[in-house]
């Protein structure tokens, strides 16, 4: 008993921490971050990886924080929230800010140490995530727009990081994160309405869960996959796709369009969850795919 409730503040700590910073939300921009990283490099340093990876949390870490902060009281009107550290009580406001001010001076100074091309798109995402889309969330439907730029970076950020450039293959990069962000989370947005809702949060691009919102996952559905493919035709520079790969990409994101004509068809919270599981499994396998085509082709 007394080893129990020795070890027990310790992992509450921990654990709060995990939630304010969302370290599930946080692993999977850092693993975009680093196939990113892997896509751009031409001899990869592990060092300048793992500086990647640690910069990348404390950004997303940092922004994940400051949101919890300003939505603390909106946090408490949703049941998805409501457990979190700052709502329930267990985290002040000022201990909040104290991490997430630790986190960003931290990442700035680890991804600077990378390159200083890094370190302002890690800024200006941190800015646009908390200044700009935070706020418009309980605003306007267009939140979503505003948040898909901060959203896209991390992709698109492991380049630059490997090659202090930004050109046109980092865009492309950029491109196919930016357009994948509206199915994911009008996806997360038809299958919370009701949560949203109480937290006042405007997230559909029509404000409800109907056919024109349906149309629009769908139409953006297919613009990430036309512009996943885009590196099949050699346009985008140093960012190449085999035809193999190409066809892996595409049965992907026919797979990714099965889940939204489904929502279209049912127009239902199931479908939307369904959606929303369809679209991490597809941005995660392309960045795999990308990566392994890449070096399938130098080491063959």
């Amino acid at each position: 008993m007394s080893n129990t409730s020795v070890h027990t503040p310790s992992v509450s700590v921990l654990s709060d921490f995990k939630e304010i910073t969302k370290m599930r939300l946080a692993i999977s921009v850092v693993f975009s971050s680093v196939a990113g990283y892997f896509l751009g490099a031409e001899v990869v340093n592990f060092v300048a990886v793992l500086l990647l990876a640690i910069g990348g949390y404390c950004m997303v870490g940092a922004s994940n924080a400051y949101n919890q902060i300003i939505e603390r009281d909106l946090d408490v009107l949703m049941d998805r929230t409501k457990d979190r550290p700052i709502p329930a009580g267990r985290m002040s406001v000022n201990a909040a800010f104290i991490i997430a001010s630790t986190l960003t001076i931290i990442g700035l100074i680890v991804l600077y140490i990378i390159n200083p091309k890094t370190a302002m798109f890690g800024a200006i995402s941190i800015f646009l995530y908390v200044s700009v889309y935070t706020p418009l969330k309980t605003r306007t439907p267009l939140s979503v727009f505003v948040g898909a730029f901060p959203g896209a970076i991390p992709f698109m950020l492991g380049w630059v990081a490997a090659t202090d450039e930004f050109s046109i293959e980092p865009g492309t990069l950029f491109m196919i994160q930016f357009f994948w962000q509206f199915p994911h989370f009008w996806a997360i947005g038809w299958w919370l309405f009701d949560d949203y809702k109480k937290g006042g949060f405007f997230m559909l691009p029509t404000g409800k869960r109907d056919k024109g919102t349906a149309i629009q996952v769908i139409l953006y559905t297919v613009w990430t996959i036309l512009v996943s493919l885009i590196p099949v035709f050699g346009v985008t520079g140093r960012l190449f796709l085999t035809p193999y790969a190409g066809a892996i990409i595409l049965v992907l994101g026919l797979g990714m369009l099965y889940y939204a004509f489904k929502l279209y068809k049912n127009r239902d919270a199931v479908s939307a969850k369904k959606l929303m599981f369809a679209s991490v499994s597809y941005i995660t396998l392309l960045q795999i795919v990308y990566v392994l085509d890449k070096f399938l082709r130098e080491w063959i």
